[in-house]
């Protein structure tokens, strides 16, 4: 005789131990274990819990793909797990409230609102050193260059940056490019929104901050193309002047 699923399984994938992963989370400091918790024990449940709401609720109003919506969402409950208190509901729900609250603020006709506003260009900093590493050399390399060059931001965001709110944009897109591995994945007008709402930055901030990344992105890639490699430990090798 079959068995019969058990009340709730529907959603066994964002579990008990997934609330305590995110808790974990949110009190582990090191980026390292941090980056191992949310792989190991949350990725996967955000990323079938915003599946399952798009397609639940029919959220199939927008310019760009149901995957890349998915991106977007799964990014913008990362950015806000630190907001989730233990104790004060289920994870599943408030999870599930901040995804479908997104997604209603993001539907079609707010999307085409959304195209009027800021020029994005500040994001073209990956988008073109992407494109210059691609056109010489295999996607291996640029992937050894993204992974040098998340391990520099790491070592260096609180000697680049000094006040909080900057850490938290440059935090922002870092975090993305951690989910994802490229921002390209990503409409860029609905990105740089995204930024802005995670870290409650106006667009001003966010492009001061962006256009000083770029200045050192520009240095990191001379050093991976002129040595094979970043000197991730300290900014000595190419310090900037603002």
């Amino acid at each position: 005789m079959p068995r019969k699923a058990k009340k709730g399984s529907a959603r066994y994938y964002f579990t008990q131990k997934t609330e305590n992963a995110i808790i974990r989370y949110n009190n582990e400091e090191r980026p390292t274990m941090r980056n191992k918790i949310y792989n190991d024990h949350i990725r996967d449940a955000f990323d079938k819990l915003c599946e399952n709401i798009i397609h639940t609720f029919k959220f199939y109003y927008f310019d760009v793909s149901s995957e890349e919506v998915k991106n977007e969402v799964v990014s913008f409950l990362v950015m806000n797990m630190h907001k989730y208190t233990a104790g004060k509901g289920k994870a599943f729900s408030y999870f599930s409230i901040v995804a479908k609250n997104y997604l209603i603020l993001h539907n079609n006709n707010n999307y085409k609102k959304m195209k009027t506003h800021d020029k994005i260009d500040v994001m073209d900093w990956d988008r073109s050193i992407q494109t210059e590493i691609s056109q010489k050399n295999t996607d291996q390399e640029f992937n050894e260059f993204v992974q040098q060059m998340l391990e520099y931001w790491d070592n260096n965001m609180n000697v680049i940056f000094r006040r909080q709110k900057d850490v938290r944009v440059a935090d922002a897109v870092l975090h993305i490019f951690r989910i994802k591995g490229n921002i390209e994945l990503f409409n860029k007008k609905a990105l740089y929104i995204l930024i802005r709402e995670m870290t409650q930055s106006n667009t001003q901030h966010i492009t001061r901050v962006i256009n000083v990344m770029k200045k050192y992105q520009k240095g990191i890639y001379k050093e991976f193309q002129v040595n094979g490699f970043i000197d991730t430990k300290t900014t000595g090798s190419f310090v900037i002047h603002n």
